[in-house]
């Protein structure tokens, strides 16, 4: 793929994340694109984010989607990655995500003299609790309620768009099956909610 259509692939989706009209099949070519980056070194070299930045989101993804026994989470499906390929070809994305961190580390010192990297999990989980929620949305926490909101859904959009999280959600593809199953839990949910 030559460099001048991989760049405008990846401004295309990176516009569309921005615009709400993103298409998840755009998410699998981002993961293609950071895993040919990564590729030659073994390591994913940011390209919009600094090492500060770039850490900090590899942590917020871990924690909005962390491991589970049965399934590697957003760390393991590098979210961080896939944000930072995007931020690399639209200056407004990646602004959210610099702006954004700035104030998450502001607002640690504030609290717990640290950044946020630097602060116990006890201290980062509680900062989340604050700003993950619309109805703390104000003059103080206003600034991080809205980008922690943005980050999940990005991080949400770069999981389930990498193999990790397809496999996930345990989609089989488009493949001949000799039988259609519907979990009986799923036909109980759906009756019980329907007004039929």
């Amino acid at each position: 793929m030559s460099e001048l259509s991989r760049r405008d692939i990846l401004r295309n989706i990176a516009l569309a994340a921005i615009g709400g009209t993103f298409i998840p099949a755009m998410g699998q070519h981002v993961h293609q694109m950071a895993a040919e980056d990564a590729a030659a070194t073994g390591v994913y070299a940011p390209k919009a984010l600094n090492d500060h930045e770039y850490r900090t989101l590899q942590r917020l993804s871990d924690l909005i989607i962390p491991d589970e026994p049965d399934s590697p989470g957003a760390l393991h499906a590098r979210t961080a990655d896939w944000i930072d390929m995007m931020c690399s070809v639209n200056e407004q994305l990646a602004d959210i995500y610099t702006g954004g961190i700035a104030w998450l580390d502001r607002a640690m010192r504030q609290r717990d003299q640290v950044d946020f990297l630097s602060a116990t999990p006890a201290q980062q989980t509680a900062m989340l609790d604050q700003i993950a929620y619309r109805k703390n949305d104000g003059p103080e926490l206003g600034p991080g309620v809205h980008f922690f909101s943005w980050t999940r859904r990005m991080v949400v959009d770069a999981y389930y768009t990498h193999p990790e999280g397809v496999k996930a959600v345990g989609y089989m593809g488009n493949k001949g099956q000799a039988k259609f199953f519907v979990p009986q839990e799923v036909l109980d949910y759906v009756l019980k909610r329907s007004p039929v």
